[in-house]
């Protein structure tokens, strides 16, 4: 693993200084190491790790990608029966270094000591989002993410005076990332053992947390109920979001919270790790909606490619293909020949865009555009227009079955305060989005339909429109 060296390094040079906090349980740097380095001589070849946060996770982690070791981090919330079927995979999986998860057969290379292996070989089974059915595994070097914690170290400022929160769970790769880039940095990470705002609230207040990593609806959330019980966040100097893009409501919250803060955005992938970013820094002006996600991010070039590989020109639409060492090895299962392609060492996960003026602009995902009357939409542009009306707090569009025109947009809304109507959302659209874009239904929301890792699932609107689920209401 990319840090374990450093970890060492950080053990020797400042034993009792904290490295981690989950939920008020301190770890220092030299605790770590230790309690690490003493499941290292019986960690097996590869670790199956599905642990709620705490410092012991990190503690497994940190022995589990020791030496040539591999990790699959599995959430626990995932159903049982689905993580058993993605551990029954792992065990009949061919690695090249064990057939199964198991302590590790004598005579392999695995070592016993605390450190890093060699930066060509894979320490992580990554795994897609999981609901019901097993999801596509893919492989991650050493190498990848020690280049990536050099570019993100970089792009996001990030120093060992920072004490970083990122308080969702750590079996997302996000907040995953986000721990084993502070043990890389030298710098202190805070989690908590289930995402809660008042713990978050605390921790911000009395743990002297600079940094925060988390998904907008984390952030809307503890922004707006930190401004309405006053809790003094000025300490905090960044904020790195990812998942979707930043609404307007979301960003103009977290600026009044936390004022001196630059609010960091990013474009990436599990498979391809970061691609493009954007920070805006204290008293810069707020460009109104749009689709923009940033510059290429350190070490990234970034080319729009047609289904063929053929380069495309500035503000034309394709796929979002990338260069950079950060991109993963592929799928370990799951290759469908269609979510990872390459072109010529240009990299895609299906991602739609274009360039303008060096920006990268996020249209969405091959697989979520809607195809209505023989026009293709994507829910993002749909959802950043209605984002845009007054008292709309957050917005959610899919594509759902049409006998006329094959699908049909709908869309979903939570009110900002009160109620809003579909002729003010009809109204609210019309110089923003074309007309053959624009939704024919529209459902009231009480909440977003969200996945267990706080991302916006257009599949769940559909199924709660199928129905009749409580939290939605037609619009006439």
């Amino acid at each position: 693993m990319p840090f374990l060296d450093r970890l060492q390094r950080w053990a020797d040079d400042r034993p009792d200084e904290t490295a981690v906090v989950v939920a008020g349980e301190h770890l220092s740097w030299s605790g770590l190491r230790d309690k690490a380095a003493a499941l290292v001589p019986s960690a097996p070849a590869i670790t199956v790790l599905s642990e709620q946060n705490s410092t012991r996770f990190a503690v497994a982690f940190a022995a589990a990608v020791a030496g040539e070791r591999q990790c699959a981090v599995l959430d626990p919330a995932w159903p049982q029966q689905l993580q058993d079927g993605i551990t029954v995979r792992i065990a009949s999986t061919e690695t090249g270094l064990a057939e199964a998860p198991g302590p590790a057969p004598a005579g392999t290379e695995l070592g016993t000591g605390l450190v890093d292996g060699p930066p060509d070989t894979s320490f992580l089974i990554g795994l897609t989002s999981g609901t019901t059915s097993v999801p596509k595994a893919f492989t991650r070097s050493r190498r990848s993410w020690q280049e990536s914690f050099e570019a993100s170290i970089e792009f996001f400022g990030l120093t060992q005076d920072d004490k970083s929160l990122a308080p969702g769970p750590l079996a997302a790769s996000l907040n995953l990332y986000a721990l084993a880039e502070c043990l890389y940095a030298g710098a202190e990470f805070h989690s908590l053992d289930h995402f809660d705002v008042g713990a978050a609230h605390a921790a911000v207040s009395h743990d002297g947390i600079t940094r925060l990593v988390l998904v907008p609806t984390m952030l809307r959330l503890l922004s707006e109920r930190g401004l309405a019980g006053g809790v003094d966040a000025s300490g905090i100097r960044s904020i790195i979001c990812a998942g979707s893009k930043l609404d307007a409501r979301t960003l103009e919250a977290a600026r009044r919270w936390a004022p001196n803060a630059t609010i960091f955005e990013y474009y990436g992938a599990s498979e391809l790790s970061f691609v493009s970013g954007a920070g805006l820094r204290p008293g810069e002006p707020v460009e109104s909606g749009g689709t923009g996600i940033g510059k290429p991010f350190p070490g990234v070039d970034i080319r729009i490619l047609d289904d063929r590989g053929a380069e495309l020109q500035d503000g034309s639409d394709g796929n979002i293909c990338v260069r950079s060492g950060m991109v993963s090895n592929g799928y370990l299962w799951g290759d469908d020949g269609q979510a990872l392609r390459c072109f010529n060492g240009w990299y895609t996960v299906g991602d739609q865009g274009y360039l303008s003026g060096g920006t990268l602009h996020m249209l969405g995902r091959r697989s979520d555009m809607i195809i209505t009357a023989g026009t293709n939409v994507y829910p993002h542009e749909v959802e950043l227009a209605l984002a845009s009306v007054p008292g709309v707090a957050a917005a959610v569009a899919a594509g759902m079955t049409d006998d006329l025109r094959g699908q049909r947009v709908v869309a979903g809304v939570v009110p900002s305060h009160g109620a809003v109507t579909a002729t003010q959302l009809r109204s609210g659209i019309d110089d923003v989005l074309a007309r053959n874009k624009r939704p024919l239904e529209y459902f009231a929301l009480t909440e977003l339909p969200l996945t267990d890792r706080g991302k916006i699932s257009r599949q769940l609107l559909l199924d709660w429109v199928a129905r009749n689920d409580p939290r939605i209401r037609r619009l006439g």
